[in-house]
């Protein structure tokens, strides 16, 4: 079959039916059946006529749009018949799992004539399928369709390329250039390899221009004795290529016919020259095609380069012998310089104008890549109307120009068939949208596109997949999160182009519909979502895919109706994603309808306490997630039922037993948590029969383990690809300390392929000799928490790979040192070589480090970290010499008397210690680079706290930027030294401060005040008071006797965020903000009661977010707040109003540009003024908290907001029983135009 089908799309559709229908359980479920076979039968020869022709099909779509509405009618009837076939499956699999647990008499009879119900209703859709192909079968010779093996190979959609360039047209590169050129003269390959510099990127990046800007450069030219180009481009035939290459260092038209003669000739050509040779547009990554093509370069010069330009990271891994540069997108400006010389005749007379503010919105749609803004900006050259342009910005061109695609296309095409579809699935993301490598391949494994062979997991099979696509640059790594990829804007339309109707983005693809095609549909989550988001999802009766894509967005309501009757009525569901449903109560129970399903997540739902046993029926299930779901403890009692599950997160989720049986599900490969139970769940045993553990692994409740022998039942030494494991006691069990303890951790020794390994509330005496054993060469991380009665550390010194190493709460640790070195001698120096990260905490009785020689040389001397916490009886020593320490944190030490360590790369240094003396501060590195904080010296006087220090001379260390200083209550600032590298600066608790000078810290940033009790005011000198300018934030809490501000007010003209927070005793606020304040954004005040009125003049304009708290004084003269001033107010929170409000809010008192709005704490409202909302036109939040008078018409006062979308109710009973009493009557029509509206966190829909 894929030597008919070649490498069309739709190929792997048709092979996926044919092993369907290959395989055992199908053949014998089938027997018998004889209609149903016969039709089956046809279905396949029809199948195989029409597969005849797909890649001839496959290519004409494009330009011809008949061919592509067969192609898609086509892929609808295929889909269809594989949904048909995948009921088949599952009804046998339904009869062979009835059969084998064990199904009563009873249960047998009724399974026999629901089994003959099921063929005859199977082979009317048979026919129906069948009559469908047949038809299309019949309309491919009046499309002009061919067979495979009879199509004539396209000549390359691309022409070939040149060495010729316009430099004047080239804009952004230069850096590039300058690197690449480098490289080329460089010695870097100085043995007798010749320097392959290999160029990467997608289709369109400007790869190609690149090399040619290289090339053509004077010093290049001087610098070699040949220089050759050649293109390659997508059919590498080897003789035509080398012929290329000798013709092209010649200069001459080569007859010969003979590969051999060819490669002497030009071995002969290149003999003893330093040559430069391009080889552009690289497809073939055949390590062996490429040597032999390679062998006369071999005698060139040393010194000779050979440049490659790929879009296949496989072919740039092959053959670069320098870094791989990989190409990326345009930066802004140099995008719009290079559009506005395509675009303009002559650009300058363009700028400011309408057509640069329309090109800049354009330019970024091309989302850096040249060839789409050369080509876009070619095509608006000649429209000379602004009307025009406009078009062009909301057209359809986006979603894919024919001049565009050929350009990306390529890339696709070369993709085997099977890969090809997993790359159109991918249009279920929209554009900016960063997906997860693991995530997606379960994906393609649920929607049946990976099948696993003799040698490979669907997983496996799964990642080569994502590989390839990354290699091809059709994925690429997100810049903010290397765990991430995307896909380029231009990709993801080549994606969608693909996918066509069959695949919906809810809320993205607006100019599209869903229809009876859409198989699968995505969806951004809203905070709340009702009935009417989903309600075009009826037509897609035949859906696969309903998955919520992630985002920061929770959401709080979801519609019952979605849960209850929409999806259960789409029965070919195979994907079903509600993740981040907070507010869901319950998964119902006729989810088990759903009996394709194979993937389903409903993770981070926090109120979910129990799962219906129909989940139990969904024997296609692969993967369930259940992570992050606080309320849930049980899983349903036949778990093990779900014979394909082969990925059940449980992470984060409070189960307390697993179900019995769990050993039966063999495909099971991801089994996050394991509870150990002593009676009616699953025993430890139950973990040796899931032989295809891999990953994470946490296994609790091990005090119910009594035995050595029952824990090696568990069989980790068997498990190869468990990477990290948890091993977890009950905290307070009244397990008693015993040698048994140490024989069950002794049992549960992991495969030495383990990378993390976490041990808490282990109740025995000491560690067995694996744990630290060198032999566990991967181990990156260890994590020993509550081992109290063990009165030994492991030794973990000569752990390899060990990075990151905490050890907390062990009460029988008095001493650290050579066991835990684990040596003993010289030898020990070498300990921690890779330790980057290491903590100590609530060690209670610990009391000494023993180092090791004077300058602990070559011991962790990579240690980048050292947090020691809450160890009350620590006195010393600490390792000496620390080169590499970045971050310094001692809290809660209050016997420490030991010196701090020499750390010449100290960046932050955090230090608590109670009753400790001044001895320390002397040690305070005058180094430190970044933050510096420091607290708890109560015993010390610190009124001049730096003179306790050895600091440069006038001032602080020049890198410090972060100050904080906590709890030290003889705190004096002193006014004789220079701040100005602070930009961060926090003081919490520092009592002795009564008033803060701000000209001592006119750099900083960000200052924050909090819990200083005696503080009285902030001052200024005059000389400087405009000189506050570095301020972006102002925070003052919980400083009681905090009374005044600088006299004049705040002259911060770039203060953002201005927090004022339970300064009881301040009555107002700084003067003249309207003014002073001009970049105020934010605004917060809470609880400062003695606050009667703004200042005057009112707030500063630019103000959109004003929270008010508690301020009952304030709220009193609300009508002087001139609120209608704040044009750009957007967020009003006014909660804890004063008992004389009765009616709110007055007329005139609110801006009509407020967005949204909290009304919370009125104790003695009771309506609300229908004249105060009429003018909030813009509205779309709005929410009422506990105000149990209030007892209103709310629906005449919000009938006319018609802009609100949420309205929020809560703790107000009396209109809770008003509109319970008048539920389904006239408020549901007068609030009808309300989408979303929660009473008491409930939604009424």
């Amino acid at each position: 079959m894929a030597q008919l089908v070649g490498g069309a799309l739709l190929s792997a559709f048709l092979q996926v039916l044919f092993d369907r229908m290959a395989s055992r359980e199908f053949v014998d479920f089938l027997r018998g059946q004889k209609p149903s076979d016969e039709l089956l039968y046809k279905l396949k020869n029809v199948l195989l006529s029409v597969g005849e022709v797909l890649e001839d099909a496959e290519d004409k779509q494009v330009t011809n749009s008949s061919v592509k509405t067969w192609l898609d009618e086509l892929k609808d009837a295929v889909y269809d018949a594989e949904d048909v076939l995948d009921e088949i499956a599952t009804k046998a699999l339904q009869n062979k799992l009835d059969a084998e647990f064990g199904a009563n008499i009873a249960s047998k009879v009724r399974n026999c004539i629901h089994t003959s119900l099921f063929f005859k209703k199977i082979e009317v859709r048979i026919k129906g399928v069948l009559g469908r192909l047949e038809n299309l079968a019949s309309q491919q010779n009046v499309m002009g369709l061919v067979q495979a093996s009879t199509v004539r190979r396209k000549a390359s959609e691309r022409l070939p390329t040149t060495c010729l360039v316009e430099d004047s047209e080239i804009c952004g590169r230069n850096d590039d250039v300058d690197e690449i050129i480098n490289n080329l003269l460089s010695d870097g390959a100085s043995d007798n390899k010749i320097g392959v510099i290999a160029i990467v990127g997608m289709g369109g990046m400007g790869k190609t221009t690149l090399a040619q800007l290289v090339y053509n450069d004077n010093s290049i030219q001087k610098h070699f004795d040949l220089v050759a180009w050649v293109c390659v481009s997508e059919e590498f035939d080897m003789f035509k290529v080398t012929k290329t290459i000798l013709e092209a260092v010649t200069s001459l038209t080569s007859d010969i016919q003979d590969l051999n003669r060819l490669q002497l000739q030009l071995k002969e050509k290149l003999m003893g020259k330093k040559f430069l040779l391009v080889l552009d547009d690289v497809w073939n990554r055949n390590y062996t095609d490429l040597e032999i093509l390679s062998h006369p370069f071999k005698y060139g010069a040393q010194g000779s380069r050979i440049i490659v330009t790929t879009r296949d990271l496989g072919v740039a891994s092959v053959m670069s012998t320098f870094p791989i540069h990989h190409l990326k997108e345009l930066q802004e400006e140099d995008c719009w310089e290079l559009f506005a010389r395509h675009a303009f005749h002559d650009a300058n007379s363009y700028m400011h104008s309408d057509f640069e503010e329309l090109g800049r919105q354009i330019v970024e749609k091309c989302k850096g890549l040249p060839l789409a803004i050369k080509l876009i900006g070619a095509l608006l050259r000649d429209k000379v109307d602004v009307s025009e342009w406009d078009k062009v910005l909301n057209s359809e061109i986006w979603s894919l120009s024919n001049e565009i695609l050929p350009a990306l296309r390529l890339s696709y095409k070369h993709l085997p068939s099977y890969i090809k579809r997993c790359f159109a699935y991918c249009s279920i993301f929209p554009k900016d949208y960063a997906f997860k490598k693991d995530q997606l391949v379960l994906l393609w494994m649920a929607e049946g596109l990976l099948h696993e062979t003799e040698n490979k997991t669907m997983e496996e099979i799964g990642d080569d997949c994502f590989v390839t696509l990354v290699s091809r640059s059709l994925f690429q790594k997100s810049i903010e999160d290397e765990f991430n990829f995307m896909m380029h804007d231009l990709i993801n339309d080549l994606a969608k182009f693909l996918s066509g109707e069959f695949t919906f983005r809810l809320e993205v693809d607006i100019s599209h519909r869903i229809v009876n095609k859409t198989r699968h549909v995505s969806y951004a989550k809203d905070m709340y979502e009702n009935f009417q988001k989903f309600k075009a999802l009826q037509e897609a009766t035949q859906l696969r895919t309903f998955f919520a894509l992630e985002s920061s967005t929770c959401c709080f309501y979801t519609t019952k109706k979605l849960l209850r009757d929409l999806l259960p009525m789409l029965s070919c569901l195979r994907v079903v994603s509600l993740s981040n449903n907070w507010e869901m109560l319950e998964l119902p129970e006729s989810i088990g309808k759903m009996t394709q399903l194979s993937y389903l997540d409903i993770s981070h739902t926090l109120l979910i306490e129990r799962l219906p046993d129909s989940l139990c029926k969904l024997y296609n299930l692969q993967t369930l997630k259940l992570s992050h779901c606080g309320a849930l403890e049980t899983l349903p009692r036949d778990m093990h039922k779900l014979v394909n599950l082969r990925h059940l997160d449980l992470t984060e989720t409070p189960i307390i037993e697993i179900p019995i049986h769990m050993g039966k599900l063999k495909c099971l490969q991801t089994l996050t948590m394991f509870v150990v139970s002593k009676r009616t769940g699953s025993s430890i045993r139950e973990l040796g029969k899931l032989a295809n553990l891999r990953g994470a692994l946490s296994i609790l409740d091990l005090e119910n383990v009594e035995s050595l022998t029952d824990a090696q039942g568990a069989c980790l030494t068997n498990k190869r690809n468990l990477k990290e494991l948890a091993l977890n006691w009950t905290a307070g069990s009244n397990t008693e300390i015993s040698e048994s303890q140490r024989d069950v951790l002794n049992g549960l020794q992991p495969y030495r392929n383990l990378k993390s390994l976490t041990i808490n509330y282990y109740m025995g005496g000491g560690f067995p000799t694996w744990v630290g054993n060198p032999s566990f060469s991967n181990v990156t991380s260890i994590h020993l928490r509550y081992c109290k009665y063990c009165c030994s550390l492991p030794a973990l010194g000569q752990l390899p790979s060990l990075q990151n190493l905490s050890i907390v709460g062990f009460d029988g640790i008095v001493v650290v040192g050579e066991e835990l070195y684990g040596s003993t001698g010289s030898y020990y120096i070498k300990s921690f070589g890779a330790l980057k990260v290491l903590k100590f905490e609530q060690m209670l009785n610990w009391e000494k480090w023993i180092s090791f020689g004077a300058e602990n040389e070559g011991a962790f001397h990579r240690l980048e970290e050292l947090y020691i916490r809450k160890c009350s009886k620590l006195m010393g020593d600490l390792p000496i010499h620390l080169p590499s320490l970045g971050i310094l944190e001692i809290m809660d030490c209050p016997k420490m008397l030991a010196s701090l360590p020499r750390a010449p790369a100290i960046c932050q240094l955090k230090l608590k210690l109670t009753n400790c003396n001044e001895d320390i501060l002397r040690e305070l590195p005058i180094h430190v680079k970044k933050k510096l904080t420091i607290g708890g010296f109560d015993a010390v006087d610190m009124s001049n706290i730096f003179s306790h220090m050895s600091i440069p001379v006038g001032g602080l260390p020049s890198a410090l930027k972060t100050l904080e200083i906590n709890n030290c209550k003889k705190l004096g600032l002193p006014t004789n030294l220079y701040y100005s590298c602070l930009e961060v600066l926090k003081l919490f608790g520092c009592d002795s401060l009564q008033s803060i000078p701000m000209d001592l810290f006119l750099n900083v940033k960000d200052l924050k005040i909090q819990s200083c009790m005696n503080l009285e005011s902030l001052t200024i000198a005059e000389q400087h008071q405009h000189d506050l300018v570095a301020l972006l934030s102002l925070t003052i809490e919980e400083c009681p006797n905090f009374g005044s501000f600088p006299r004049g007010g705040l002259h911060a003209t770039n203060l953002g965020k201005l927090q004022i927070h339970y300064c009881e005793s301040l009555r107002l606020l700084p003067d003249k903000m309207y003014m002073l304040l001009p970049s105020l954004t934010q605004f917060f005040i809470f609880r400062c009661t003695n606050i009667e009125t703004l200042p005057e003049g009112g707030l500063p304009s630019s103000l959109n977010f004003i929270d008010i708290w508690n301020c009952e004084k304030l709220v009193e003269s609300r009508m002087e707040w001139n609120l209608q001033n704040l044009a750009y107010l957007r967020y009003l929170n006014i909660r804890g109003g004063s008992e004389d409000v009765v009616s709110f809010p007055e007329k005139g008192l609110l801006p009509t540009n407020l967005i949204i709005l909290d009304i919370c704490g009125f104790p003695n409202l009771t309506l609300f003024d229908k004249k105060g909302f009429e003018n909030l036109t813009s509205l779309k939040y709005l929410k009422i908290y506990d105000c149990p008078k209030l007892d209103c018409m709310l629906e005449e006062v919000l009938q006319h907001l018609t802009s609100l979308s949420v309205l929020r109710i809560s703790c107000c009973p009396l209109m809770k029983r008003r509109w319970k009493r008048r539920k389904g009557k006239e408020w549901r029509r007068l609030l009808a135009h309300i989408p979303y509206k929660i009473v008491d966190d409930e939604l009424i829909e």
